[in-house]
């Protein structure tokens, strides 16, 4: 028998490389970004075409190389930062493994302009796929220029597998963005097919959050600052009343390189114990410097994974400074924008004529004991429509007249989309009562039902939505004065690519210039009640992402739930009789209107049995 183990041929063992180190234009866009900061440079442009599958270009003023560096800075394990072992305990740059050239290389067109600033000329060399094309002198700047042309070119399937180029690109501007606020002392620019998308001059760190996601992020930020003889840390954290449904902006720094560290996370977390709402987010950018000797970098291909030799004191330093900041910062005035260690002011004091005393709201025609089948109204906080679903309220008016005339029969109904034949009981009439501007109450033959306002509401819009995503005709309301939007890069990015369901939902929107878009109309279903459309715009997109990356729903499915979310009556509010009625019929017509969209219970019931125990009946 012949032997059968041969050792691979070297593009082979590149493109198997380049599936670990590659597998988006966005892992390219991280590999030269950081070789550029390894090589001194103080601009960085960032250059992209077709969300990078076309194009990524990445041009500095670093150190440049000579003509060996350039030929051997494709050869696989090549690196300018290990020559033993012991090495790899004490990296302070980013790239070391010496894989990253070699593998985009082996998957895409390469074109490399290198010069050191004490030469008079250059190298350009070009590859293929892994073959060396040309190499010759030339004329340029002196830093380095790389050119990555048709990433994946000849890996077809892999090409494939990429998503949408706005989901591409969202992914791009995560790496850009981790990789700016990391060295706020680099300029960095970013284009993308034309269009500057980022323009950031070398500045502060708290100006490189304010460039990199808005101007109200000033106000915002609350500094951390502690040095031990463990780590040393800085870097800012988020005022509690601007937490967010989605995790996407913690950013977590160890020399510098960004990691991804659960355990960390939690000691910031848990420091805004009791500050936060449930399923809140904060906002934190904290930097770690700690020996390299005390840490491991290389468990993870990624390296966004590390390991510690004394995480425990970690967290406690971590978790304390924190805590130590949010104290300070209750106490602290506003400070002026430029200066790194600002506090923002927390008291407000109100003048009397201010204070608005509290009002009690109630329907003094309200009689439990009365039955009322005069027909319901239609009210413009339900949209004004007539609301199509599988299941017709045309029995509606009849669950009366069953609970009515049946006195010792108790009104049941069975729901559709109900897998079993499971009873549901029906109030005896259309006449409800608010509590508390919560809960809806309606007596029904067995005892009393419950339905919670604010998920009835939801479930509503929820499979209203639904119904307009699948036949594309939601209806708009014009806005009186059109609102325009402006929003990060990767929001903007990620309304683009949602643009079409948005107006299917009844939103008449369109882009106006940089990361910015107008909100001429919004759907007739929310009526016109003091609706912010600029904030209910960007609620939904933030509660779209949250969909998304919590229970890994589909596009429409996540929309529509965002929407219904962000534009139910909320609990607290009050209502009006033919409201109460509206809703009610409404979500009785849904296919699922015992459970709200979290899948909480809307409706619960209490009977008759029960109350006469509390009575000791």
């Amino acid at each position: 028998m012949s032997d059968i183990i041969q050792l691979l041929p070297d593009s082979v063992a590149n493109q198997i490389a380049a599936g670990e180190v590659v597998q988006r234009p966005a892992s390219a866009v991280k590999e030269l970004l950081e070789n550029a900061i390894d090589a001194g440079a103080t601009k960085v442009q960032l250059i992209l075409k077709d969300a990078g599958k076309a194009l990524i270009q990445v041009i500095d003023n670093g150190c440049g190389m000579t003509v060996t560096d350039a030929r051997m800075c494709f050869e696989r394990h090549a690196t300018s930062k290990v020559r033993k072992a012991e090495d790899l305990f004490a990296i302070r740059t980013m790239g070391f493994r010496g894989e990253a050239m070699a593998s985009i290389a082996a998957i895409s067109q390469v074109e490399m302009k290198t010069r050191r600033h004490e030469d008079e000329l250059g190298t350009l060399i070009e590859i293929e796929g892994a073959t060396f094309i040309k190499q010759e002198p030339v004329a340029t700047s002196a830093g380095t220029s790389i050119c990555i042309k048709n990433l994946f070119f000849n890996t077809p399937a892999r090409r494939n597998f990429l998503k949408s180029n706005p989901a591409e690109m969202r992914h791009i501007i995560d790496e850009f963005q981790r990789v700016s606020l990391a060295n706020p002392h680099i300029a960095f620019s970013l284009h993308h097919d034309g269009l500057e998308i980022y323009r950031l001059p070398a500045l502060s760190l708290k100006q490189r959050i304010v460039h990199l996601f808005g101007n109200n992020y000033n106000e915002r930020l609350i500094p951390v600052e502690e040095e031990t003889t463990i780590i040393n840390l800085k870097g800012f954290i988020g005022k509690p009343e601007f937490a967010k449904k989605t995790r996407g902006e913690q950013f977590f720094f160890v020399n510098n390189r960004f990691i991804k560290d659960g355990y960390l996370n939690h000691a910031v977390t848990k420091a805004y114990q009791d500050l936060l709402p449930d399923e809140n987010f904060p906002l934190y950018v904290l930097f770690i410097d700690i020996d390299p000797a005390k840490i491991d970098v290389n468990v993870h291909p990624t390296k966004t994974e590390i390991k510690y030799l004394e995480e425990k004191s970690i967290y406690a330093i971590l978790h304390a400074a924190v805590k130590r900041s949010l104290g300070r910062f209750n106490i602290s005035p506003t400070i002026d924008f430029d200066q790194e260690t600002g506090f923002s002011g927390m008291i407000s004091l109100k003048k009397p004529e201010d204070i608005v005393p509290p009002s009690i709201n109630f329907n003094p025609d309200f009689n439990p004991f009365a039955s009322d089948r005069a027909a319901v109204r239609e009210s413009p906080s339900y949209g004004g429509q007539e609301y199509r679903a599988n299941s017709s309220t045309k029995n509606w008016g009849s669950l009366y007249e069953i609970a009515n005339h049946s006195p010792d029969t108790q009104a049941r109904i069975e729901m559709p989309g109900d897998n079993a034949a499971e009873e549901k009981f029906m109030p005896v009439q259309k006449q409800f009562m608010q509590l508390h501007n919560r809960y809806i109450i309606s007596q029904i033959k067995s005892g009393l039902m419950l339905i919670d306002q604010q998920a009835a509401h939801e479930r509503v819009l929820y499979e209203r939505f639904l119904v307009h995503l699948e036949d594309r005709k939601g209806a708009s309301q014009q806005s009186l004065f059109p609102q325009t939007v402006t929003l990060s890069p990767n929001d903007y990015e990620l309304a683009r690519s949602l643009l079409d369901d948005i107006k299917s939902l009844g939103f008449e929107v369109r882009e106006f210039g940089k990361n910015t878009l107008v909100i001429e109309g919004i759907p007739v279903d929310l009526g016109s009640n003091n609706i912010n459309e600029t904030q209910l715009f960007e609620s939904l997109i933030e509660g779209f992402k949250n969909s998304q990356q919590e229970l890994k729903l589909d596009k429409r499915d996540a929309l529509a739930r965002s929407l219904a979310r962000n534009s139910a009556i909320k609990s607290g509010v009050a209502m009006a009789q033919e409201e109460m009625n509206m809703l009610i019929e409404q979500l009785f017509a849904c296919k699922s209107p015992n459970f709200s969209i979290g899948g909480r219970p809307v409706i619960q019931t209490i009977g008759l049995t029960e109350l006469d125990k509390k009575f000791d009946k």
